[in-house]
C-alpha cells in the first residue's frame, strides 16, 4: 500500500515542483524561492525515492502495518509546501501597486 501511494504520489509532486521552479524563474521577485524551498523538497522527493527503490523498503513494506502514518506525513508534508509554493507564485504574478 505505502509503495504503491508514492509511486503515484511522488512523481506527480516532483513535476509540479519543476513546473513551480520554471514559473518562479520568469518572475522577478525579490526571493529565490526555488533555492529557498523547491530546491530542498526536490531533495526529500530524491531520498524518498532512493528509500522506495531500495530492497530493505521492498521488503519491508509488505509487513508495514504501524508506521504508514510516517510515510503519509511525507506526502503531506510536500502536497502542503506545493499548495503554499503555488500560492506564493499567484501572489508574486499580481501587479505590485
Amino acid at each position: 500500500m505505502v509503495d504503491r501511494v508514492y509511486k503515484a504520489g511522488l512523481p506527480r509532486l516532483r513535476k509540479a515542483l519543476e513546473q513551480l521552479s520554471e514559473e518562479f524563474s520568469s518572475l522577478d521577485s525579490h526571493t529565490n524561492w526555488t533555492k529557498l524551498r523547491i530546491e530542498p523538497l526536490l531533495k526529500h522527493i530524491d531520498s524518498l525515492e532512493l528509500q522506495l527503490r531500495s530492497e530493505e523498503f521492498s521488503g519491508e513494506s509488505s509487513r508495514l502495518r504501524k508506521g504508514v502514518a510516517m510515510f503519509h506525513s511525507d506526502l503531506v508534508y510536500l502536497r502542503e509546501n506545493v499548495k503554499a509554493l503555488q500560492r506564493v507564485l499567484q501572489s508574486e504574478k499580481k501587479p505590485k501597486k
